[in-house]
């Protein structure tokens, strides 16, 4: 089974994603930005088990399309299900590996849409 990493800043928000996408994969870790996102799949066995990143949409430091690019650039065929919000569009997200999740969702989309990603 593998790892969803979630990354949110919002330590309410991540909790009630973490427990919602905890319902379905068993395997889900959060970390609370960008930075401790890339450290970690720099680390051999992480990357190795890691399947799916969903990204939060407010991010310290670096914006949301400029992680998934870096992202891409360390490990270019994960797949990153980006939540979106505020001010941040779908058409600011490339990659046959990426999808933007509008707002407002609810815990069954967000299900559906992890379990696509997971299925790439």
């Amino acid at each position: 089974m593998p790892t969803i990493l979630l990354v949110d800043n919002d330590p309410l928000q991540a909790f009630q994603r973490k427990s919602i996408l905890e319902r379905r994969f068993r395997r889900v870790e959060r970390v609370a930005d960008a930075a401790e996102a890339l450290c970690l799949v720099e680390q051999p066995l992480i990357a190795r088990q890691l399947g799916l990143v969903i990204s939060g949409p407010n991010m310290q430091g670096i914006g949301g399309p400029a992680f998934v690019a870096e992202l891409h650039v360390r490990m270019p065929q994960l797949p990153v299900l980006v939540l979106g919000g505020g001010d941040e569009a779908a058409a600011d997200y490339k990659g046959n590996w990426v999808r933007f999740l509008p707002r407002p969702f609810d815990g069954d989309e967000l299900l559906a849409a992890a379990g696509e990603m997971l299925a790439l």
